[in-house]
């Protein structure tokens, strides 16, 4: 399993995580909103009368109204990257990060408006009598690469549990624990039977229950997050102002926080808008496809709202929560993760500016670094590290009040501590003390810095049990037709009861291999829909001036 997941690690690297990927998505995104000359700005206002139902036709062939397919697929979009994305991207790029998810966010209007065209046009009618599109189908029936298709398919069905499923439940349970002291196991088993009844009715019963629960938990999470924006109203400005500033200068090596390259905070941007969005990852498609419309471009048009609200609207107010409130590059007590921390060789001061700039390009990965991983031991006499030739890093932080521990009642740990490569060794030995923290950690900081203080935190949780559950019921919709486009209509009960046992054992299980599974299985979902619409722009171009042409004659006599 080590060696599996170590290879999942190299491939995301490779993909995901890579320095090109970002230039690819965004790429794309560019190209069709020059060649379709700006439409996310033209066709804005036509969209939301579109949304309204204004335009519908009495007896148009689909499963749902434009708005339910709209919250459907926000449901999927609108989840924890909104609370926990977020932040994670401003901790590891500065507030330059954000700039960069709105660029991602407004480039992708243009993508999402071209994916959902497509695969709503060339959707088929199932033999249950449901509608089934997405990038498969196009792919399929139009550009005559069923490999390409097949492919795609078996990346969406494994990214249903990746991002959708398994890590959503896991983040709900682990909330609502801190927050309420719930068991992971009882959580999960509620909300295991809550999901299996509405994913079990099929896309009605979906399309109905997210109509409900997207207005629901945007309205709680907004309250919530103006309370925080309006109390700390003096620092919108100049929160404003590190957003752009940083955009240019990179983020700097202030307080706490020891920054990110220009280079650093374009990817983490990028990446985190596109794990936000989902614009050009070919999933919304999937869930338009069910519209009732003649028209595919109708449906095209909806989706143009969906990176705004989902990204340019909900993440720039968890990001101003966050910038005003100022828990950004401020330290807070937490036990340490693995994941986070890193054990340096050497004596490094926070004071000492030198030493800050090389800490700066380790934690960074600038080439010309010198600073090593330790390996050695540490003493440790009750609870506290004897002093020696290393450094405690923490989230991108010198760490403070470091305090060794054991066993449940975290007892103070006296021995010694062998680390290798930066890492202790021992996992049963806990470690805590102050650092900066990041994720949903973050917002949740932010949140009881506002009007309504300490019960901020019980908003995060709330919202974000409400995105997270929402996100799940999404993407089992997306899963099942992709198993229907692979297997048949009989393959979707089966792939269900799956998804709900599934969900169920996340809620207390470690979901770390997952996540990096649905890293890569993201793209390999993301680079085909890339290349499927470029390759069939003119056919897109055409399309739209058609539907233009129908609707004035129809609606201009």
């Amino acid at each position: 399993m080590e060696s599996f997941h170590n290879f999942l690690k190299m491939l995301d690297g490779n993909l995901g995580s890579a320095g090109w990927f970002p230039y690819v998505l965004l790429g794309v995104g560019l190209f069709f909103t020059i060649y379709l000359k700006f439409p996310q700005i033209r066709y804005f206002k036509h969209a939301w009368l579109v949304v309204t139902g204004k335009y519908d036709k009495k007896g148009a062939p689909g499963d749902t109204t434009h708005f339910q397919s709209l919250s459907t697929a926000l449901s999927g979009t609108v989840g924890t990257g909104n609370i926990s994305g977020v932040a994670f991207a401003i901790f590891l790029g500065g507030p330059a990060a954000l700039f960069w998810m709105w660029a991602t966010a407004f480039l992708g209007m243009t993508t999402k408006f071209v994916e959902v065209t497509l695969s709503h046009k060339y959707r088929v009618k199932t033999e249950d009598g449901t509608m089934a599109g997405g990038p498969m189908y196009y792919m399929d029936r139009r550009l005559n690469m069923k490999w390409l298709a097949i492919g795609f398919a078996i990346a969406t069905v494994i990214s249903s549990f990746g991002t959708g499923n398994l890590p959503q439940i896991n983040s709900i349970a682990s909330s609502m624990q801190e927050s309420f002291g719930l068991e992971p196991m009882i959580t999960g088993g509620v909300l295991a039977v809550l999901l299996g009844l509405v994913i079990l009715g099929g896309i009605h019963r979906i399309a109905a229950v997210t109509s409900k629960i997207v207005p629901l938990m945007a309205g709680i999470y907004l309250i919530g997050a103006f309370g925080v924006i309006f109390y700390n109203i003096e620092n919108i400005g100049p929160a404003f102002a590190s957003v752009i500033g940083d955009v240019f200068s990179g983020s700097a090596a202030t307080g706490g926080f020891l920054g990110a390259t220009i280079a650093y905070a374009f990817n983490r941007g990028v990446n985190r808008g596109l794990f936000s969005n989902e614009a050009g990852q070919g999933s919304a498609p999937i869930a338009h496809a069910a519209a009732k419309a003649d028209e595919p471009v109708s449906e095209g048009m909806v989706s143009i709202l969906e990176p705004f609200i989902d990204t340019i609207i909900i993440c720039t107010i968890t990001g101003l929560v966050i910038l005003s409130s100022g828990v950004w590059h401020e330290k807070f007590d937490n036990v340490f993760q693995k994941s986070d921390m890193a054990i340096v060789a050497g004596k490094f001061s926070e004071t000492n500016e030198a030493d800050r700039q090389e800490m700066f390009k380790y934690l960074n990965h600038v080439d010309d670094h010198k600073i090593k991983p330790y390996t050695g031991d540490i003493k440790v006499v009750e609870g506290k590290a004897m002093p020696g030739d290393y450094t405690i890093m923490q989230a991108h932080s010198f760490a403070e009040d470091v305090r060794f521990s054991i066993g449940e009642a975290e007892d103070a740990y006296t021995g010694t501590l062998k680390i290798v490569d930066g890492l202790p060794v021992k996992d049963s030995v806990i470690i805590s003390g102050k650092s900066l923290i990041h994720s949903a950690a973050l917002t949740t900081k932010a949140f009881t810095r506002g009007f309504f203080g300490d019960f901020g935190q019980y908003i995060v949780s709330i919202g974000l049990l409400l995105f997270a559950f929402s996100t799940a019921i999404a993407w089992s919709y997306y899963g099942d037709r992709a198993m229907t486009y692979l297997f048949g209509a009989r393959s979707v009960m089966p792939y269900r009861v799956i998804y709900v046992a599934g969900f169920f054992w996340a809620s207390f299980s470690d979901t770390t291999l997952v996540w990096t599974l649905a890293s890569v299985a993201i793209v390999v979902m993301t680079l085909p829909n890339l290349f499927g619409i470029f390759m069939l722009r003119k056919e897109m171009k055409e399309t739209v001036a058609q539907y233009w042409q129908d609707f004035d004659k129809e609606h201009k006599k």
